[in-house]
């Protein structure tokens, strides 16, 4: 009997992590964290902060306000206040479009 085999995914990541995924410190995440309650990672007993992947999908909401766009923080707030929705999908939108583009840009590698 066949199975398809899946990808285990983790339930929680270290700040370490994501900052790594954003290739930003630890202590911007930290300063986010304080300056938006969209992310509100648990802490274990030792205190240390565990994202879930709807907080890192905050965060990458919040880098790409503030990093991509020109975001000030004010500006970041007041758009997340008056559409999140509105910024979350057009986010997902941009993510789908770049895994298209690099799946063509592959397939044209692999023809020539």
């Amino acid at each position: 009997m066949a199975y398809k085999e899946k990808e285990i995914e983790k339930l929680y990541y270290s700040i370490g992590e994501v900052s790594e995924l954003f290739n930003v410190a630890p202590s911007l995440i930290r300063f986010w964290e304080s300056e938006f309650d969209l992310i509100k990672p648990k802490k274990n007993r030792k205190g240390n902060r565990q994202f879930t992947k709807e907080d890192i999908d905050n965060v990458r909401t919040i880098y790409h306000l503030v990093k991509e766009k020109g975001f000030t923080l004010q500006g970041a707030k007041e758009m997340l206040r008056n559409d999140s929705q509105s910024v979350r999908d057009k986010l997902e939108l941009m993510d789908s479009l770049k895994r298209v583009r690099n799946f063509l840009v592959e397939l044209r590698d692999k023809l020539h």
